[in-house]
């Protein structure tokens, strides 16, 4: 690479955003290489094959150094950005009625599928996807619904753990959602923003996967818990302290996206980055509104964190990923499509 196209030399910025479709124009570029800037989010409609899907991380990779980090919302079920090509995966809540009836065989089924999920994302070029969701299954939340593992928080922290480790042996990072439980509210948080009126000794079910489980990332809810905090948890610095010290998580915070109507009561997109940095969110989600991302890269002025731009880059993984032919021959990756097939049939 001669010194013209050669990668800029810069720390991850605090952002996380978009763009329009499957290939960079030159704006998305200029904004990419933004030092305010630190990773891309992918949703369906940059994606058309795998081999399309290869060639956009790959450019988009080599702008930057460190490179920027590629995450995407990858569940399974009704959440699965990369389609054709890929494993259709089953809903989550598929492994907690497996779990109900044989555990053994879930915990089994819950590493493969997550080998699978982030086995075929690395082969091209993703480095993280925002799973697992660790929200109880209440029987309230529609939005959440069948995404959730279980209501069980001990069968949600099982299962989660297997899925935590099938996601590492594919190398990749876990980000856990949506702190501190989303799963009792009724409203969907994309459109409305929900309340929870219980009280903190009340959420204690809620908070058990996020005290037991090793996890790289956590992304909080556009949620209010007045008996908490007045504020959303993703701008409370109430819940972020509790996360932080009490429950001793040292990994990325990602602000859940900021476009939201869960994130409108913070105000303009600049005042919304604000509250979420200040209240201590390593990573802002910015999606579906380029207009804010220009305004944002033209307003906003962020006192730069050294610590939280490590942090982040911490989650970019360090091993080769296995490529897409070799990953067909691997025997977990074959039990996975196994399991995928089984539970969603």
């Amino acid at each position: 690479m001669n010194e013209a196209n050669s990668p800029i030399q810069q720390p991850l910025g605090p952002l996380m955003i978009d763009i329009a479709g499957p290939g960079l124009s030159e704006l998305e570029r200029q904004r990419l290489c933004h030092p305010l800037v630190g990773g891309l989010i992918l949703f369906s409609r940059n994606y058309q094959s795998p081999e399309q899907l290869e060639q956009l991380t790959s450019e988009v990779h080599t702008l930057r150094e460190p490179a920027l980090l590629i995450a995407i919302d990858h569940e399974g079920g009704r959440v699965q950005r990369c389609r054709h090509g890929f494993t259709p995966l089953p809903a989550m809540r598929r492994l907690g009625e497996w779990w109900d009836r044989d555990p053994r065989a879930a915990l089994t089924a819950a590493g493969e599928l997550a080998y699978v999920l982030a086995g075929e994302l690395r082969a091209r070029g993703v480095d993280l996807s925002f799973t697992p969701v660790l929200d109880l299954d209440w029987g309230r939340s529609s939005v959440i619904g069948d995404r959730s593992l279980h209501g069980d928080p001990a069968v949600v922290v099982e299962l989660a753990a297997a899925f935590i480790a099938g996601l590492r042996r594919a190398g990749m990072a876990a980000c856990g959602k949506h702190f501190p439980g989303h799963g009792w509210v009724e409203a969907d948080s994309h459109v409305d923003l929900p309340v929870d009126t219980r009280r903190l000794d009340e959420l204690a079910p809620d908070l058990e996967p996020y005290r037991r489980l090793p996890l790289d990332a956590v992304m909080p809810a556009h949620v209010i818990y007045p008996q908490v905090d007045s504020r959303p948890a993703g701008f409370s610095p109430v819940w972020i302290r509790l996360l932080r010290e009490e429950l001793g998580f040292d990994g990325v915070i990602f602000s859940d996206d900021l476009s939201m109507a869960g994130a409108s009561v913070a105000g303009d997109i600049v005042a919304r980055c604000t509250a979420a940095w200040d209240a201590g969110c390593d990573m802002l989600l910015v999606c579906n509104t380029p207009e804010s991302v220009g305004d944002l890269l033209t307003r906003w002025r962020p006192v730069v964190d050294p610590q939280r731009a490590a942090r982040v880059e911490r989650l970019s993984p360090v091993a080769r990923a296995v490529d897409w032919a070799s990953l067909q021959q691997e025997d977990v990756y074959q039990s996975g499509i196994k399991a995928a097939r089984k539970l969603s049939a």
